[in-house]
């Protein structure tokens, strides 16, 4: 009986020590807005979010300063588009044809046909926008890569 108490007070100390030595995860640093991000949106980016959210453009993100700030951030900074044709830079990553489209809000939603880097509106698809790393995806059959910068960055 002895033996049997040791070992239980012995069992609960080590519980006890393994569950104040856990770690805590680390918080996020704050987001840093760049100063373009207070100029009126311009009407190539008024036409990607309408195309993206429809009818609910006005309620979900025009009409929510933080959100609206969110979405200059993504659209202004935060994706970034290069070709790259050495072939010591090229990446295996992801294909554009892997993610989803965001079509939560607009059913009718289409992946485009051909891709236009000038055109390319990011806000259609599943992008990882939220993640604490960066993100890069190739589009398929060119030599184009779309790259996700963090919001922590």
């Amino acid at each position: 009986m002895k033996k049997i108490t040791i070992f239980l007070l012995f069992g609960l100390l080590c519980q006890l020590t393994y569950s104040q030595s856990t770690t805590r995860p680390q918080s996020l640093p704050i987001v840093q807005y760049n100063s373009n991000i207070k100029a009126p949106l311009t009407s190539s980016e008024l036409s990607q979010i309408k195309e993206v959210y429809g009818d609910y453009a006005e309620k979900y993100v025009l009409n929510i300063p933080q959100r609206l700030k969110d979405v200059k951030n993504i659209l202004r900074n935060r994706v970034e588009i290069k070709q790259l044709t050495n072939p010591k830079e090229i990446k295996s990553c992801p294909l554009l044809s892997e993610v989803s489209l965001f079509d939560n809000y607009n059913r009718d939603l289409k992946r485009d046909q051909n891709f236009n880097p000038t055109t390319f509106n990011p806000l259609k698809y599943n992008f990882e926008f939220y993640s604490p790393e960066a993100s890069m995806y190739k589009v398929d059959n060119t030599n184009y890569y779309i790259i996700i910068k963090s919001q922590h960055q």
